[in-house]
């Protein structure tokens, strides 16, 4: 009996090993894949990067972070739609809410780089109803409601345009004149805000500093992706 208890004792041994030492390989060899692909990553070898990244991802479909970087290398490939397609996986797969989180900030990016700017506006707003502190996401969801909302002014003027060309090539120069006053006008308030920002702090030059400061770290971080 105590023979018999040891056979079966061994069988399931047999069992198990066969079971867990695929996958212990396999975690092994994705895990090669994505050290190196980081390691091309790193070097802005972006190209390369995907490569290794999509073998990790055929030992492994599952792992959130291997569409992530994916995407990321997407991303600096300027392949946006691309880079999109493997953000939203990630979202989809990732459980984690801080990495959930940086998943919907680089999909709105991507979004913003395809011009698809309702849909960046989403991303941006999960990603900071997940992580209401990122300064980066805050800064791109008002970059991308203006670029927006211009959009939407010139598919309007571009209707009212399109609606006036019946009645004569006059009123369509006429129109195209106001346009052009228009954009310069909005150009000049801008500039006429700055100087209002900048006049506001002219008693204390660090304020100034720091304010400069901020704005112009801001625009260099507003469209660059993360990667794990």
């Amino acid at each position: 009996m105590k023979h018999n208890i040891n056979t079966v004792n061994m069988k399931h041994l047999i069992f198990i090993i066969t079971i867990i030492f695929p996958l212990t390989l396999n975690a092994q060899s994705e895990r090669k894949y994505i050290r190196q692909g980081n390691r091309e990553y790193n070097k802005e070898q972006f190209e390369e990067s995907e490569v290794s990244y999509r073998r990790a991802n055929d030992k492994n479909s599952r792992l959130p972070e291997i569409s992530f970087n994916i995407g990321s290398a997407l991303y600096k490939q300027e392949k946006y739609e691309d880079a999109s397609r493997q953000f939203a996986g990630n979202v989809a797969m990732s459980e984690d809410n801080s990495k959930k989180a940086a998943g919907l900030y680089n999909l709105g990016n991507s979004y913003l780089q395809s011009g698809k700017f309702k849909e960046s506006i989403e991303s941006y707003k999960e990603s900071l109803r997940l992580q209401p502190n990122n300064f980066e996401a805050k800064y791109n969801l008002a970059h991308a409601q203006d670029l927006l909302k211009q959009q939407e002014q010139q598919e309007q003027q571009q209707y009212q345009q399109n609606q006036g060309n019946g009645e004569g090539n006059n009123q369509s120069l006429q129109g195209e004149e106001q346009n052009q006053s228009q954009q310069q006008d909005e150009q000049s308030i801008s500039k006429e805000d700055a100087e209002r920002l900048l006049n506001s702090l002219a008693d204390d030059e660090i304020k100034v500093q720091e304010a400069m400061r901020i704005v112009n770290a801001a625009r260099e971080r507003r469209n660059e992706v993360r990667n794990w």
